[in-house]
């Protein structure tokens, strides 16, 4: 590749209602690779039509799992950045250029900041990283990395960590990295975890994660 690649990663389960939509709004900005995270609608069928590269798992790997094999593919293709963009139609595309600038720049980590939070479980994790780090919103999962920053890591994520396991790497180790405000639709249909309970326990659990694995 002789100019700045960028693969827009979007993991993918049940969304084929709105994958399509999605692909098509960030296609322009870089190559799309949506992890069919063994979907049981039409989510492969739809993503390809709409333009993406489309990796599937024959198993459900879950969020996590799902972003590891994206990144794989952007590291197999040999992208310079990757931008994690979620399948729901929340996030605002308009914000992908800003994005890509940082990125370019040099900046090994892009996070985006959303304007509220939904659960209590996020609150409290985003008081933690914020009094540690300074960062405001660890679970926003419209994040931006350089490759470098990966393949320094040598990995996404080994714990189940909600997306936020190689941008704490980062922000620990000194990477540069900046903070970008983005807005976000309301999403249509069922979210992406089953219940407020399930959520709050897999959010909780990746706060201890992240303070235990120093």
């Amino acid at each position: 590749m002789d100019k700045y690649q960028v693969a827009i990663v979007i993991p993918a389960f049940n969304e084929e209602s709105t994958i399509s939509n999605v692909v098509h709004s960030v296609k322009e900005y870089g190559v799309v690779i949506v992890i069919n995270d063994a979907s049981t609608d039409n989510t492969k069928k739809v993503a390809k039509e709409a333009g993406a590269v489309v990796v599937s798992h024959n198993k459900n790997k879950g969020y996590d799992g799902a972003l590891n094999t994206g990144f794989v593919k952007a590291e197999e293709l040999n992208f310079d950045a990757i931008i994690t963009f979620d399948a729901d139609g929340q996030h605002n595309p308009m914000a992908l250029p800003q994005y890509i600038k940082f990125l370019k720049e040099g900046i090994a980590l892009v996070l985006g900041v959303r304007p509220n939070t939904q659960r209590f479980s996020e609150f409290i994790f985003k008081i933690y990283t914020k009094k540690k780090y300074s960062w405001k919103d660890p679970l926003c999962g419209f994040k931006g990395y350089s490759m470098k920053l990966y393949r320094d890591r040598k990995s996404f994520d080994l714990h189940d960590s909600i997306g936020t396991e190689l941008a704490c790497f980062g922000i620990r180790n000194n990477y540069n990295y900046r903070e970008i405000d983005i807005s976000i639709s309301q999403r249509i249909d069922k979210p992406r975890f089953s219940s407020i309970f399930v959520a709050n326990i897999k959010i909780f659990r990746a706060l201890f994660l992240m303070i235990i694995n120093k």
